[in-house]
């Protein structure tokens, strides 16, 4: 049996694909480290490096912030830059094409500048070899005319510092992993931490909530900052056109059902996959390439779209012969378990 499922993820309230509508509340990120809530480890080490870097007045060590998507990676290299009190300059590995793309950016930075490059597994290698370099030694090493007349001269840059953010530090080759003399990995956030980010992000939109309100969002946002401030948004609409304009728990309740969110923060494409696996492979273990052709999705969408937070709650686990159900899964999606089946892929 093949479960269709219709091209939502960029629909899905839950998705941690960042959307316009969240650049444009740009007032929620905080400014400071004082201002922003959870990772204090990540927090506390980079007290530490900026205040010396600051001391010696030199550029602060190259960056490597690396974890699932929509935990504050961009919000933590601006709150870095603003730390150090220098200009960040943003862009994205897919965005530099070529290395002239590359040379631009560096050569516009000042002293103690920095220059944030998300997705930077994505970068392209010949790009990623200037970069090289202009870590190392603040140098770009340029190629003038071809063939036998060619010839190489060193162009000197101003010290600044390149923080790069990816959800995929495994796909970072290594002698560019090698040249990050800091590398923080942000974690998912508790249902207590969120539940403060609601409350901050609540006062700063002008909209009374209940701890109990701001604690029902929290624990169904899958434990990332960016999907907790979209649902809130959402149930702000309902809690003002269906109720006093005060979240409670019982309108966030009612808000989060109508988009089809559970109390543990799975959609009906959650749900829908999982019941995918239990029906037509009873339960596992499944190959991802054969469940990306069951499901009509691709592999790299179901590993960093569905898997992550299936995983984290114990709902899905991975053998070497696949993803199976876990009996907890089942509970929740109140379905008989009768173990796993064998199925030969």
């Amino acid at each position: 049996m093949s479960i269709e499922f219709e091209d939502q993820n960029e629909e899905r309230i839950i998705s941690t694909s960042p959307r316009l509508e969240d650049e444009m509340e740009g007032s929620l990120r905080p400014r400071h480290l004082a201002e922003f809530i959870g990772q204090d480890k990540v927090k506390d080490n980079l007290r530490v490096f900026i205040e010396a870097a600051r001391s010696r007045q030199e550029a602060l060590d190259h960056v490597l912030l690396y974890g699932p998507p929509g935990l504050g990676k961009t919000t933590l290299a601006s709150i870095i830059a603003n730390e150090m009190g220098v200009n960040i300059r943003i862009t994205s590995g897919p965005a530099i094409e070529k290395p002239g793309d590359l040379a631009a950016l560096l050569t516009s930075l000042n002293t103690g500048d920095i220059l944030f490059v998300d997705e930077i597994h994505r970068l392209n290698r010949s790009a990623e070899e200037v970069l090289y370099p202009a870590m190392e030694d603040f140098a770009l090493d340029i190629i003038l005319g071809k063939g036998p007349s060619a010839r190489s001269i060193r162009l000197d840059l101003k010290p600044f510092t390149l923080i790069g953010a990816t959800t995929r530090a495994g796909q970072l080759t290594a002698p560019m992993r090698d040249r990050f003399g800091v590398i923080m990995r942000l974690e998912l956030y508790t249902p207590k931490e969120l539940m403060t980010i609601v409350t901050r992000s609540a006062e700063i939109l002008n909209v009374p909530i209940d701890p109990e309100g701001a604690f029902e969002i929290a624990k169904r946002s899958r434990g990332t900052p960016r999907i907790a401030n979209r649902m809130l948004r959402r149930v702000r609409d309902f809690a003002q056109v269906r109720s006093d304009g005060r979240i409670t728990s019982a309108v966030a309740d009612q808000a989060l059902a109508a988009l089809d969110v559970d109390r543990l923060g799975l959609d009906n494409l959650d749900r829908r996959m999982l019941q995918t696996i239990i029906t037509t492979y009873g339960g596992g273990p499944v190959g991802i390439e054969t469940l990306a052709a069951t499901i009509g999705e691709d592999a790299v969408t179901i590993e960093d779209v569905y898997e992550p937070y299936l995983l984290q709650i114990g709902f899905l686990s991975r053998t070497q012969r696949g993803r199976c159900v876990t009996q907890a899964a089942y509970d929740h999606l109140q379905i008989p378990y009768q173990g796993q089946q064998t199925f030969d892929l």
